[in-house]
């Protein structure tokens, strides 16, 4: 059973909502690492979770998937509680993008972005043909097509980050879980990683994503979590979440925001002479 408040976020906002994470705690010892956090993510929603380093971020999407047991709280994937659900049937809905692999992954690509397809499976063999062209078409969706039988190990940091994006898209999620796409990424290609993410979400697909690129969030995102210490400290509009105050009061630095189109960008201000940065 849910909670009385996410059952009401769902007759509030009907179908549309595709992930309720309701008074979710959760810890790796005996004290909190998350703290009563609350989410209503509708369909097609780009989400970010923002915060300093140790604040959650990763953790709450392992809560998410399932990966990590809360503690207390519920989380409802489309209408059914993680807590009565299979990892199979969580996996039909919600699909979880690292932030890269391992270097010595030897799989070609295409077996990479196959495994996609594996909570469908029906039989011992991959050689359905829905299947492969579903996996096709992502590959040509993302540009990768040309390097189905390179081993991923031998793609670059944006080849592999795009390998990612068409593998979790050919899991047909409601729900895609990111954690850090652009970490290892120069400018052009996290700019590209971006775009696809939000295009994914335009398409009906509800995005959460943790990233430090906080430029990038502003300028893609439909709305911004800020977390602290695995509490939620604002949840809102991009322009709404990220001022001077909460970036200093979070992140424990002096920025000028910039208005640019309607979109706020951050310029970090230069330590103080004599006062040093720590």
């Amino acid at each position: 059973m849910l909670c009385e408040d996410c059952s009401q976020h769902g007759k509030e906002d009907g179908s549309s909502v595709t992930l309720n994470v309701c008074g979710v705690s959760f810890g790796y010892t005996s004290e909190d690492t998350l703290k009563k956090i609350d989410i209503t993510a509708n369909k097609g929603e780009f989400i970010a979770l923002m915060g300093p380093n140790g604040s959650g971020k990763t953790t709450l999407l392992r809560c998410i998937n399932k990966l990590l047991a809360i503690r207390e709280g519920d989380i409802q994937l489309g209408e059914s509680n993680i807590r009565l659900m299979t990892m199979l049937e969580i996996a039909r809905i919600c699909t979880t993008v690292p932030a890269d692999t391992p270097l010595d992954f030897s799989l070609t690509t295409k077996d990479f972005v196959t495994l996609g397809r594996s909570p469908y499976i029906k039989n011992w063999w991959w050689e359905d043909p829905e299947d492969e062209q579903k996996v096709d078409s992502a590959m040509r969706e993302f540009d990768i097509l040309k390097y189905a039988d390179r081993r991923l190990n031998q793609l670059s940091s944006g080849e592999r980050a795009r390998a990612l994006l068409a593998k979790g898209v050919v899991q047909e999620p409601k729900v895609m879980l990111v954690d850090e796409p652009s970490a290892h990424l120069d400018i052009k290609y996290k700019i590209q990683v971006m775009e696809m993410l939000r295009d994914l979400s335009r398409r009906g697909i509800t995005v959460i994503m943790a990233s430090h690129d906080i430029n990038l969030l502003t300028r893609y995102c439909d709305k911004i979590m800020l977390l602290g210490k695995g509490r939620i400290l604002n949840y809102g509009a991009p322009s709404e979440v990220v001022t001077e105050e909460s970036i200093r009061n979070i992140f424990e630095v002096d920025v000028t925001l910039v208005n640019v189109g309607g979109i706020v960008y951050i310029v970090p201000k230069a330590p103080v002479e004599g006062e040093g940065p720590f």
